[in-house]
């Protein structure tokens, strides 16, 4: 089917196209544009774009109008959402609330790292669409909590970052479980030969399309290498952080992690650190922290690589090149987001320029190389890197309620404990 021009030109629920109004959304994404009509019409598709072309609504929107008027049996969804981590959960949860409300659909969130009984209890009660983890989904699976056999449009979002993180049998055994006549959708920023085998395994006559030329770079960023001495690094990551406006910076393990928010956080610099050793609730409100200001620089490890949208967030840092060029790829996707601009710089010592060379060619990326040191006018010019104050400061912890202990919670921690990211 050809691409619709308005969102007013698709066949979808009233209700759906008066909130899409209301909050503003009034012209398609090319992704969207280029999807919908096939979703809509119960076509399986594959849906080839890079993180943050407003695929959430592509398939959500699709998701909602093939649902609505349906009502849930207890245990029973009627369409699933799989995705790889917990924040991109609540990332398309968040979305699509404001959707489903005016279509009288429920959605609950599964995810690692939250109570189980809870999310139990919610489908129990009854929920038309599940957005979940593969780990967890299967857990309340095996305990009966939840049965796919009502499951009549299945989407697997990010894709290759699903099979990236060794879900691919969790996904496979979800997949065998849904309505084997149902529609199937999957996004997916790249396809390589995992995501290929379930397009081959799954899919059915997919449509396919495949908005951006590659997974590489978007028009509105830019790629910036930074040539740095080892022993001017740590101040030159110091200047960065100390910059007006907000960064998130990338490092390899969570211990180098924690280590450089101490240091920023002495250094008058409010740092949060964000990481898979930090419990659910307290990613949940550092990334609060982090999107309302409170927090100006985010120090992460690859789990924030994904599924994490910051409005106006005009600069990433690599502290730590990353030995994939898909990370590369996606730890950049949280900058120049839906149209706007932003720099990814990459910081690279001697001994790591060739490397990061080969890391550049296989993303398809010729960054802008230049040497710095701190204090020095390029780096400035580049990061907008400032002197520190040099005053600690004290971010507020944060709160974590402690549940009261019961059986089905214990539980839940042991689940958290064997499958941490899902």
């Amino acid at each position: 089917m050809p691409a619709v021009e308005s969102f007013a030109d698709l066949a979808m629920p009233k209700a759906l196209l008066t909130t899409l109004g209301r909050e503003g959304v009034t012209v398609p994404f090319p992704i969207q544009a280029a999807t919908l009509p096939n979703a809509l019409a119960g076509r399986d598709v594959l849906g080839r774009g890079r993180t943050g072309s407003g695929k959430t609504l592509a398939f959500g929107l699709s998701v909602l109008a093939r649902t609505a008027g349906r009502h849930a049996e207890p245990r029973r969804p009627l369409a699933l959402i799989l995705v790889p981590t917990r924040e991109l959960a609540q990332q398309v949860t968040d979305a699509l609330t404001p959707y489903a409300r005016p279509v009288r659909l429920r959605l609950v969130t599964v995810v690692g790292g939250m109570p189980l009984g809870r999310q139990a209890s919610a489908l129990r009660g009854g929920a038309e669409v599940v957005v979940a983890t593969p780990g967890r989904l299967k857990d309340l699976i095996d305990r009966g909590d939840c049965l796919l056999d009502d499951v009549g449009v299945t989407v697997l979002d990010e894709a290759d970052q699903m099979t990236d993180m060794g879900f691919m049998p969790q996904v496979t055994a979800l997949l065998g479980l849904v309505r084997p006549e149902g529609q199937r959708m999957l996004f997916s920023a790249t396809l390589d030969r995992n995501v290929d085998l379930l397009v081959r395994r799954y899919l059915t006559d997919p449509v396919v399309h495949s908005v951006d030329p590659s997974a590489g770079a978007v028009s509105t960023m830019e790629h910036h290498v930074l040539h740095v001495h080892h022993a001017d690094k740590h101040r030159t990551i110091t200047e960065i952080a100390a910059r007006d406006g907000r960064v998130i910076m990338f490092l390899d393990t969570k211990h180098d992690v924690d280590r450089l928010t101490e240091h920023l956080l002495s250094s008058g610099v409010r740092a949060a650190a964000l990481h898979g050793g930090r419990s659910q609730p307290q990613r949940t409100r550092t990334l609060a922290q982090f999107k309302d200001g409170h927090v100006t620089v985010l120090v992460a490890t690859n789990v924030a690589a994904r599924g994490i949208h910051i409005d106006n967030l005009d600069l990433v840092v690599n502290v730590d090149p990353p030995s994939d060029h898909k990370d590369y790829l996606h730890r950049g996707g949280r900058t120049a987001r839906a149209g706007e601009s932003g720099r990814v710089v990459t910081l690279v010592t001697p001994g790591q320029r060739r490397g990061v060379t080969r890391l550049m060619s296989s993303a398809g990326i010729t960054p802008h190389i230049t040497p710095v040191h701190s204090g020095g006018p390029e780096l400035s010019r580049i990061t907008g890197a400032q002197a520190p104050s040099g005053v600690p400061v004290v971010i507020s912890a944060p709160v974590v309620e402690r549940p009261r202990r019961t059986p089905s919670r214990s539980r839940s921690r042991r689940s958290a404990v064997r499958s941490p990211r899902g």
